[in-house]
């Protein structure tokens, strides 16, 4: 293995003063925030942390390393509860003292807690780019704050939480949702400074706790019956309307289309919902409508030879379609192209 890091403190503002302390870096550090950048003999990058109340941390790590690292969090008397949310190259996570290994992938999230015994290790590859997104809890001083509400989480969790001395090792992952995704772009584009950054990104945190919830409840039920859209999936989604808008003249059924981007149909069918606000069917209805006025705006096509270059059989079913999406024919709105170019030419 590589470069062995221990990070004895469990505050994530003080772990990347030791990080930089231990590669005799220089950090910035404004109001509770804290900032250092790899030097280039270690690889390059930033890492990124700042604590909030009642025990509510988050790290942003975006770096590349020329040696693999395994970082060691070491044993203390409160374990925090640690909430990974990874969005490059894979992670490798252990129990230090266990040999098995759990990876972390692409766009996976994964929540954890380590006991007296067995610290929690990550292990960072070497010459690939590290991005990840750490929410860290100190269980202890965040029961204040959650005591009310444990009675009426899910049993794990509310057993998760109130394991305020972390006696209990836990581990679980899946891919992390849709709004946890855009919470995370949220804080990285924010241009917030001072106080009202601290206070935007500590929103944002709870916000993102919240969903990560709801997330491990819905992780717990059947594929088919899970309603929380995973960033993953928009992944494949998004591959499935770029299929749609390529293979316009041919565009494959819902059966083939689920196939070819590794979803199944209600998730297909859901996924369009949730982004576009439309159908996989409307979806390729209102594709097929834009490309038809595009090339009724730019080629010297006639309605027929258009009709098939969208992938449609009838003409009169084209022509009902795009009357419902632009009030008028493809007949009259060929008509008007036609007057408006010709009103133009005689100004000219």
């Amino acid at each position: 293995m590589g470069t062995k890091k221990e990070l004895k403190e469990l505050n994530v503002v003080d772990v990347v003063k030791d990080i930089a302390n231990r590669l005799q870096v220089a950090y910035k550090e404004e109001n509770n925030e804290i900032c250092m950048d790899i030097p280039e003999e270690a690889g390059s990058g930033h890492i990124k942390a700042i604590n909030f109340s009642h025990g509510v941390g988050v790290m942003d790590v975006d770096i590349t390393l020329k040696k693999e690292v395994r970082f060691v969090l070491n044993q203390s008397l409160v374990q925090p509860l640690q909430i990974v949310f990874n969005r490059k190259t894979s992670l490798l996570h252990e129990f230090d003292g266990q040999e098995k290994q759990t990876e972390i992938k692409h766009l996976e999230s994964a929540i954890f807690s380590c006991n007296s015994k067995y610290g929690n290790v990550l292990n960072l590859k070497a010459n690939e780019p590290i991005s990840f997104f750490n929410l860290e809890i100190n269980r202890k001083l965040f029961e204040e704050k959650i005591e009310s509400f444990l009675p009426e989480m899910n049993e794990d969790l509310e057993g998760l939480f109130r394991d305020v001395n972390g006696v209990n090792l836990f581990f679980h992952k899946g891919h992390y949702s849709l709004d946890i995704a855009k919470c995370i772009e949220e804080i990285n584009q924010s241009e917030d400074t001072g106080f009202t950054k601290s206070v935007f990104i500590e929103g944002k945190c709870f916000e993102i706790l919240a969903h990560h919830l709801r997330q491990y409840v819905d992780d717990a039920s059947p594929s088919e019956k899970r309603t929380i859209l995973r960033q993953s999936t928009v992944v494949k989604i998004e591959e499935a309307a770029h299929i749609i808008d390529d293979t316009l003249e041919e565009t494959p059924d819902i059966i083939s289309l689920s196939k070819k981007v590794g979803l199944n149909q209600n998730t297909l069918q859901n996924g369009f919902q949730s982004l576009f606000g439309l159908s996989v069917k409307e979806y390729i209805q209102n594709n097929r409508m834009e490309k038809a006025r595009h090339l009724m705006e730019t080629t010297t096509l006639n309605i027929t030879e258009i009709t098939y270059r969208i992938g449609i059989n009838s003409r009169s079913y084209f022509a009902k379609q795009f009357k419902e999406r632009y009030a008028m024919t493809p007949k009259q709105y060929m008509q008007k192209l036609a007057s408006n170019n010709k009103g133009e030419t005689n100004t000219i």
